[in-house]
């Protein structure tokens, strides 16, 4: 057993033990309280907040996107950079990869998502309890240069109470004609006695290619997208002990995906830098586009395809009053073993493997003087290797990351005021003769929300936040053929520096509600791929740092017409400028929309919605236009009870009624459609 691994046991069983000893006096008779899932450790309710936090409910997460970032893409500020329906990162505020962090239950997911659009950040929307999207100071609590916000993703795979009636679960399954996607979903938790609870849920997934309207493929016009299947396993075991002032709690997933890589393109494999130049050899005289690949569309596996295996373990705990002077405990570690190979004509061409553990403290302490708050730890490990073609890297790498956060709020008269800081320590050691990296950065932010008359709120939010290279910034060197890129990496870049501020104007009252966010951020040594030189549609690109600036706008108005209607107005927008370039890459045009939710009664329910999602030609080098498009969708849906305890959801949805060619410029593949008109239809029973 190495080293690290017995570290991670010895901390865990340490945390146990003194868990043990500290309710092994308690009566075994009681049931814990419902404890509020929340990236939040401070159980505070939406107006303590300084900059609204959009939390999305499992019924909504089941009618969605299978992929995270198409879970999140309807939400206000919010896209997705999806790269097929088989993977897919949120895009928020114009920010995504690094400076979006995404969060399994507070606790990094520790999977290579990071590294490129084309891979699968190891999460599971469909089977999560909620999804949140973290703002303002509380963010520092997991990490820094995390400027648009953070993702974290709570689910049910380790209980934390026991189940009524000894039992409770949830079961659905849907079906799509866009990819003829059949999805099933199931979970159940079971009470072994008084205080020990079981729970077991999976997923399974299996779609086809999608259809697209109008899509033109080496000149000839196609049905499908080529190569643009997914399919998906997800099985979780957890087991948890409740006691009177808390949990204990250990769990195992395996996911495993295999999805299809579209634009995934091998012209360019002869290409190499002289310099801050490309050769590439012999070509073909044709033009080689990022929609290049196509064969075959089912299950055959004609073009480059991702085959991704994960193993995780996950262990919780939660104590109440601990210790004198604090009044509640959270713990928690993991270990994740990933691996996935990008295969072409049979073989593994690259593959990706990481090894990481993640753990983190927490303590909430009572209040001092007019001040609450939390305080705590995190350490984190990862080991990444990349072999074959696309190698990166020359040599394995391994990032330690070893983080303080606090975070203080207050109430004083009409105004909430809330404080947070970060310090973090970072050492990337590369196998390779490059030099190793090692710095540390703090971070800080503060908020103000002033409730300057009833129903109104005005907010303020201020950071200065700090973010170290990842890996891959600092020692890239080779080609990386699902963007289209040449990568070098820059083994002196400095941490990126940014100070931002954030105008809220909040107003909620029984018929009326809407808030809109003003929001600024000024970056120094931000980190960015520059592009040195082209040739057709591959790059040669460098990790380099210079000034940027990222501005822009969102809110959502409500209005409850009557009892029964609701009317809701909706837009967002962002601009984002770096110094030396100009616009930067992959900034999404905005949108503009509105949309309607009827409660019909008797248990029927509907909705219809429009937006339209504006031409972004405001772009950054070597990009092209992305035209604009109109998006109507609609739903009903039918809830009832099937017996005393037993519920269930009928539901229909129409998506893209109009038939709408559909570009992303948050993606990388912004030259290929998405699925054109399609319905989903999904059945839910829980009991």
């Amino acid at each position: 057993m190495s080293f690290q691994k017995k570290i991670l046991s010895f901390s865990i069983l340490s945390i146990m033990s003194s868990t043990l000893y500290a309710v092994e006096s308690q009566s075994a008779t009681h049931q814990l309280e419902t404890i509020e899932a929340t990236a939040h450790p401070l159980v505070q309710t939406a107006v303590d907040y300084a900059a609204a936090d959009h939390v999305i409910k499992n019924e909504q997460l089941r009618q969605g996107g299978a992929t995270i970032g198409e879970a999140l893409s309807d939400q206000v500020g919010v896209y997705s950079n999806q790269f097929g329906p088989g993977a897919s990162r949120p895009v928020i505020r114009g920010q995504d990869g690094a400076r979006v962090k995404v969060l399994a239950n507070a606790s990094e997911t520790m999977d290579v998502s990071t590294l490129s659009p084309d891979h699968a950040v190891t999460v599971d929307p469909i089977l999560a309890k909620q999804v949140e999207i973290v703002r303002g100071p509380s963010t520092l609590l997991y990490g820094a240069g995390t400027v648009g916000g953070l993702v974290n993703i709570t689910d049910s795979k380790i209980p934390t109470q026991m189940p009524e009636n000894g039992y409770e679960g949830q079961v659905g399954l849907r079906y799509n004609t866009g990819g003829d996607e059949k999805l099933g979903a199931a979970g159940v938790t079971v009470g072994l006695g008084d205080r020990v609870a079981l729970r077991v849920e999976g997923s399974k997934r299996d779609a086809n290619s999608y259809i697209a309207p109008d899509y033109v493929h080496e000149g000839e016009k196609e049905r499908r997208v080529d190569n643009t299947f997914a399919q998906s396993d997800n099985v979780s075991l957890g087991l948890s002990w409740i006691y009177d002032r808390g949990f204990t709690g250990v769990s195992y997933t395996n996911r495993q995906d295999q999805y299809g890589l579209p634009g995934h393109s091998h012209e360019y494999e002869s290409c190499h830098p002289h310099g801050t130049h490309l050769h590439c050899g012999e070509h073909d005289d044709h033009d080689h586009g990022e929609d290049e690949e196509g064969h075959e569309h089912e299950h055959d596996h004609a073009g480059p395809w991702v085959d991704l295996k994960s193993e995780r373990y996950d262990f919780r705990t939660e104590l109440d009053d601990p210790f004198v002077g604090f009044k509640k405990l959270r713990a928690q570690a993991s270990y994740t073993d990933y691996k996935h190979d990008e295969i072409e004509e049979g073989e593994a061409a690259t593959t990706f493997k990481s090894t990481g553990y993640d753990a983190r403290l927490e303590l909430v302490h009572n209040p001092i003087a007019v001040w609450e708050g939390v305080i705590g730890t995190q350490f984190g490990r990862q080991k990444l290797d990349i072999s074959g073609e696309e190698s990166l890297f020359a040599g394995p790498s391994t990032t330690n990351k070893w983080s303080l956060f606090a975070l203080e709020h207050t109430q004083w008269k009409d105004v909430h005021f809330e404080l947070a800081a970060r310090f973090d320590q970072q050492n990337i050691d590369i196998d390779s003769p490059q030099k190793n990296y090692d710095d540390h950065t703090f971070s800080y932010s503060g908020a103000a929300n002033w409730s300057f008359a009833p129903n109104y709120k005005l907010s303020l939010v201020a950071s200065h936040q700090e973010r170290m290279p990842l890996a891959q910034e600092l020692y890239a060197n080779g080609k990386h053929l699902a963007t289209n890129t040449y990568e070098i990496g820059n083994e002196n870049l400095n941490p990126e520096k940014s100070n931002n501020i954030e105008l809220g104007f909040h107003y909620d009252a029984d018929q009326l509600n809407y808030h809109v966010h003003l929001f600024h951020s000024w970056f120094d040594d931000y980190i960015y791929a520059q592009t040195l030189d082209r040739y057709e549609n591959f790059r040669l690109v460098e990790y380099t740092q210079d000034e940027a600036r990222f501005y822009g706008v969102e809110g959502e108005v409500s209005y409850q017409l009557s009892p029964r209607y609701k009317t809701t107005v909706f837009g967002d927008y962002v601009r984002g400028k770096i110094e030396a370039e100009g616009n930067a890459p992959r900034i999404p045009g905005g949108r503009l929309g509105t949309r309607f939710d009827a409660d019909f009664g008797d248990g029927f329910s509907g909705m219809a919605e429009y937006y339209h999602a504006f031409k972004q030609d405001k772009i950054a080098a070597y990009e092209t236009d992305t035209e604009g498009y109109n998006m109507v969708n609609l739903g009903l849906a039918y809830a009832a009870r099937a017996t005393n305890k037993t519920d269930y959801r009928v539901y229909v949805k129409a998506n893209n009624v109009l038939d709408e060619t559909v570009y992303n410029h948050a993606s990388f593949l912004s030259n290929i459609p998405h699925v054109g008109r399609n319905f989903t239809v999904g059945v839910d029973f829980s009991f």
